[in-house]
C-alpha cells in the first residue's frame, strides 16, 4: 500500500485520511475483515457501539499482530447511551469490547435533537472527561448540523476534533463542511459511494475511463482530494487493496468539478436526515 497522508487534527492528533470501516459487516465476520485489512496496509479502523462488532474488530487486531500504537481506533457513542451515567458505562463496555486501556477517537454517534429534550450538550461534557483522563486520546461528532455545533461552541469548552457526516458527490454536503473547515473541525465523508448508488453514474464511469481506474477508485480519490478522511467497507481482500489505491494518481480540476456538479442537494442523501432522525 502506498504511504497514507496524516491529517493532524485541532488537539494535535494525527489521523491517517484512509481508514477501513466495519459498518454492517457481522460480528463473526468482523475478525477476518479487519485482519485482512490490517494486512493490506490498513491502520486506521472505524466501528460504533452500534455496529455490534466491537469485540470483532478487536479480534481481527490481535490476529493481526499489530501493537496498540500502530493503530488508529475509532468508535462511537450508541443512540440509547447519552444519558450521562449511560455514557460513563457504555464507554467502559466498549473498552473492554475493544481490548484496550484508549481509543484514538470517541464520538457522539448522533445528535438527537428531539430525543433526551434536545440535551446533547450533558452527553458532550461527558466526552470531555473521557479525554481529561486520557482514554480517548480525541473526542469529536458524528451528524451533527451546523446548529448542534454552535450549540456545543456555545455551552461547552471543547471544540469537537472531528465531524463524521454523509458525504459523496450527490450530497456534498458543503456547507457543513465549509464551516468545519472554519473551525478547523475534520471532516469523516462516510458512505463516501453512496451505497453503491453512484458507481453506475454516468459521469464517474466516464471519469473512471479517462484515469483508467475503477468508478470506487475515483469517488474516494475525490473525497480524498477535497481534505475528508475515508473509510471504505469490503470483506474481500482484493477490494480492499482496490480501495486503498487512491494515492498513485489524481483528478483534474475539471473532473473534480464534473463529480461535484452531480450534488442533488438535500434529495441526495442516502441516510437520514440529522434534524429529525431519533431512532434509539
Amino acid at each position: 500500500m502506498t504511504s497514507i497522508p496524516q491529517i493532524t487534527l485541532r488537539d494535535g492528533t494525527t489521523i491517517p485520511q484512509l481508514g477501513f470501516g466495519v459498518f454492517l459487516i457481522d460480528e463473526a465476520d468482523t475478525p477476518a475483515a479487519v485482519a485482512g485489512a490490517a494486512a493490506a496496509g490498513y491502520r486506521h479502523f472505524d466501528t460504533a457501539q452500534m455496529y455490534g462488532n466491537e469485540a470483532g474488530v478487536a479480534a481481527g487486531l490481535a490476529e493481526a499482530g499489530l501493537r496498540r500504537d500502530e493503530v488508529f481506533l475509532t468508535t462511537k457513542l450508541a443512540n440509547p447511551n447519552h444519558l450521562p451515567d449511560d455514557a460513563r458505562r457504555s464507554f467502559d463496555e466498549s473498552l473492554t469490547a475493544l481490548d484496550t486501556d484508549h481509543v484514538d477517537l470517541f464520538l457522539i454517534h448522533w445528535p438527537l435533537p428531539t430525543r433526551y429534550d434536545g440535551d446533547f450538550v450533558s452527553t458532550w461534557k461527558v466526552l470531555e472527561e473521557f479525554a481529561a483522563d486520557g482514554r480517548a486520546r480525541a473526542i469529536g461528532v458524528s451528524n451533527f448540523q451546523i446548529p448542534h455545533l454552535e450549540r456545543l461552541f456555545a455551552e461547552t469548552s471543547t471544540v469537537p476534533a472531528v465531524n463524521q457526516i454523509e458525504v459523496h458527490p450527490y450530497h456534498p454536503n458543503d456547507q457543513v463542511r465549509a464551516f468545519c473547515a472554519e473551525h478547523e473541525i475534520a471532516v469523516q465523508a462516510w458512505s463516501p459511494l453512496a451505497r453503491g448508488a453512484l458507481l453506475t453514474d454516468p459521469v464517474v464511469t466516464e471519469t473512471a475511463a479517462q484515469v483508467a481506474r475503477t468508478p470506487a477508485q475515483v469517488l474516494l480519490r475525490w473525497a480524498i482530494q477535497r481534505g475528508d478522511i475515508v473509510f471504505p467497507k469490503s470483506v474481500t481482500p482484493a477490494r480492499m487493496a482496490e480501495n486503498a489505491a487512491l494515492f498513485d494518481f489524481a483528478l483534474d480540476a475539471a473532473q473534480m468539478a464534473a463529480l461535484s456538479g452531480l450534488d442533488r442537494g438535500p434529495a441526495g442523501r442516502i441516510g437520514p436526515d440529522p434534524d429529525v432522525f431519533d431512532v434509539l
